[in-house]
């Protein structure tokens, strides 16, 4: 039976008790066993908080306020070690020292009768605290091993099998050359260090939910603007792992298919149109969304150019494989595959678009995503770019990172743009202040040595640089047979190709006054160093002989993606009379295709001569009979009077042939006679 059934039946009821002087005392003790003790009650009676716990003088109603921080504290020897305690103790003190010498005996029998219970309670939790702590310290250790051997019994899976995970990298590598940050990817990142949050994100809303997106993206931020979202049918699939490496490939659903020979057939007609009524049934074709990207830039729309390659990334990551990483660096796409190139030419479309809105250490984060994905073949050649992207975002301990790894399997002072941009790198870190003295200089000696090296190596560039600076050269430079005039005309087409993207690209970061004198005296010591007979002069000029006689085809394809007059110009002629597709530049000759277009058979291609003239004029003409491609603008919604127009035009020549044309007559002296 309860307590409270057992003080109805003895007729006792709250609040009846007699009202004393210890009435105005509070007990911080339950109710039930308050009321139980009854008369037991005294003057400042302490709360039992249980074995060994001191109980708690209260004489003030306010001291109830932090009464919770006193039982978190710890009991040491009976006593509490928190500050609280303390606290409410010595105002209890000021309070009990007014009432007399009365309070203060009963407080001192008290406290004398409690110490015995509360040291042997104390002694008690320790040993269940101990216990507690060599149970956790067993069962922890019982887990440890049991991962351990859940980590060994998958590295004989991986071994046997030879498939590893692409996940992260270790530790101790994680942070490569090629390492992505998923933060620099995002450009309101490089905007807000530029010119403050509030400035960025100040006329943006908040996103409202009215369209629900598949899920949450790195390389673009999905628009409200766009269309609903669905599977286009793209996906990404593993093909294998080895040697730590993850080799993926984008795959084209039947339905996509059918979509990517629309396309071929709209690029066929020359037709802008057709591709807008291709993206109106495939809002997420990506070569489409590219293709229809340049020409909206064309036409100076460089914000509608923007959005759509936003889009074709958003369609790509969206069937990434679960395992694909854009970070890790182990992943890789075969540029081969023509599924793959349409990923490749998204991100090198949106870092350019980057790199012009003044977002460069966004654009190089792109530039090392790109290179990662195969950094061996290096199909848009982004080794010629990489270079200037860090000195823009003044990375330039990146740069100088970048060269120092790679100069001994890549070669990379053999290109002009390293050979300069290293040196340059290494003059602008020696003049930041806020490093020691010892380090500026010795990054001033090391730059100028690698710009005499660079000098000697490319003697051609000078001229051309100086030129673009709108600088005027010394008469002893300008006269000097090893950079006048001629070391220009003499260097071969590859390299000059080199020089002009080069120059083309970069020219400006080198009109800093400090730059040009550091310059200037760097152009004099190799001055003297050629009039002195130096032989390392004449080995130069045969490896530049040797090393630049044709330039490979990525170099071609990124000449041809970067759109740089002079380098344009300065391409093969063997290239620049390709058809140069800009859904697909240069494709490479050992493609690898994974299904293959069917032949178009038209009735205009069996000898109807006078129907495949006209239909060389106007792509839209149909003849009847030939079923027009679906979703093609001129096959379904041709102009109606063309057509009828068309339509007599082919009656009237119905009955006419080429066999019934006769020759001229011969009697004609000029060989111009009448037709018959």
């Amino acid at each position: 039976m309860s307590r409270r059934a057992l003080r109805r039946l003895r007729g006792e009821q709250r609040g009846q008790e007699p009202i004393g002087p210890s009435a105005l005392q509070f007990d911080l003790r339950d109710d039930d066993d308050a009321e139980e003790e009854g008369p037991k009650r005294e003057l400042g009676v302490r709360r039992p908080g249980g074995a060994g716990k001191e109980g708690v003088r209260v004489n003030n109603r306010f001291e109830l306020i932090n009464i919770d921080d006193l039982e978190d504290d710890p009991v040491v020897n009976g006593e509490r070690s928190g500050c609280a305690l303390t606290d409410t103790a010595a105002r209890g003190n000021k309070g009990r020292a007014r009432r007399g010498n009365t309070e203060s005996k009963t407080d001192g029998d008290v406290a004398g009768t409690a110490p015995p219970e509360q040291s042997n309670a104390s002694g008690k939790l320790r040993k269940k605290k101990k216990k507690q702590k060599n149970k956790k310290s067993s069962t922890g250790e019982a887990s440890e091993n049991v991962l351990e051997d859940i980590d060994r019994i998958l590295e004989r899976i991986e071994d046997s099998t030879g498939l590893n995970r692409p996940g992260p990298a270790p530790l101790s590598s994680r942070k490569h050359i090629l390492y992505v940050e998923h933060r620099h990817l995002n450009p309101d990142t490089e905007l807000k260090r530029y010119f403050g949050a509030r400035a960025v994100l100040g006329e943006q809303r908040p996103r409202q939910r009215q369209r629900v997106y598949p899920k949450c993206t790195w390389l673009t931020t999905p628009k409200s603007t766009w269309p609903r979202y669905s599977k286009p049918g793209l996906s990404m699939r593993l093909l294998e792992s080895r040697k730590g490496l993850s080799f993926f490939a984008f795959e084209h659903s039947e339905e996509y298919q059918q979509a990517q020979h629309k396309f071929l057939v709209a690029v066929e007609s020359m037709e802008l149109n057709n591709i807008v009524v291709l993206l109106q049934t495939s809002p997420y074709h990506v070569d489409s969304l590219l293709q229809l990207s340049d020409a909206c830039r064309f036409q100076e729309d460089q914000e509608m150019a923007r959005d759509l390659v936003e889009r074709a990334l958003y369609s790509m990551e969206c069937a990434f494989h679960p395992l694909f990483s854009l970070t890790s660096g182990a992943c890789r796409l075969d540029y081969r595959r023509p599924e793959n190139r349409s990923f490749y030419l998204a991100l090198y479309k949106q870092m350019s678009f980057l790199e012009k809105r003044g977002c460069p250490r966004t654009a190089l984060e792109y530039c090392k995503l790109i290179l990662s994905l195969e950094p061996d073949e290096d199909p848009l050649c982004m080794l010629l770019l990489i270079d200037h992207l860090a000195l823009r975002a003044r990375n330039y301990e990146y740069l100088i990172r970048l060269f120092q790894e790679w100069e001994a399997h890549r070669n990379l002072s053999q290109l002009p743009n390293f050979a300069f941009s290293v040196p340059l790198a290494y003059f602008l870190l020696s003049q930041q202040t806020d490093l020691p003295e010892h380090e500026r200089s010795s990054a001033r000696e090391k730059a100028s040595l690698l710009i005499q090296q660079a000098l000697t190596m490319f003697p051609g560039v000078l001229l051309p640089l100086l030129e673009s600076c709108s600088v005027r050269p010394d008469i002893t430079v300008s006269s000097h047979s090893f950079f006048g005039p001629n070391a220009e005309i003499s260097q071969p087409p590859a390299l000059s190709q080199l020089v002009n993207l080069y120059l083309g690209r970069s020219h400006f970061l080198w009109k800093e006054p400090a730059t040009m004198s550091w310059l200037e005296e760097n152009v004099r010591a190799v001055l003297q160093t050629v009039d002195a007979g130096d032989p390392a002069v004449e080995a130069c000029e045969n490896r530049r002989k040797v090393l630049y006689q044709r330039a490979p085809r990525n170099i071609h394809r990124h000449v041809i993606l970067s759109e740089i007059k002079e380098a344009v110009a300065a391409l093969p002629p063997d290239v620049t009379t390709q058809s140069v597709m800009g859904f697909d530049p240069l494709p490479p000759s050992d493609t690898i295709y994974s299904y293959v277009r069917p032949e178009r058979l038209s009735p205009v291609s069996h000898g109807n001569t006078i129907a495949l003239f006209f239909r060389s004029l106007l792509p839209n003409y149909t003849v009847e009979g030939e079923r027009p491609e679906e979703g093609v603008a001129g096959g379904l919604n041709r102009n109606q009077g063309l057509n009828r127009l068309m339509l007599a035009v082919r009656d009237m020549m119905a009955n006419f042939h080429l066999n019934d044309l006769e020759a001229p007559h011969e009697d004609d002296a000029d060989g111009e006679g009448e037709w018959d």
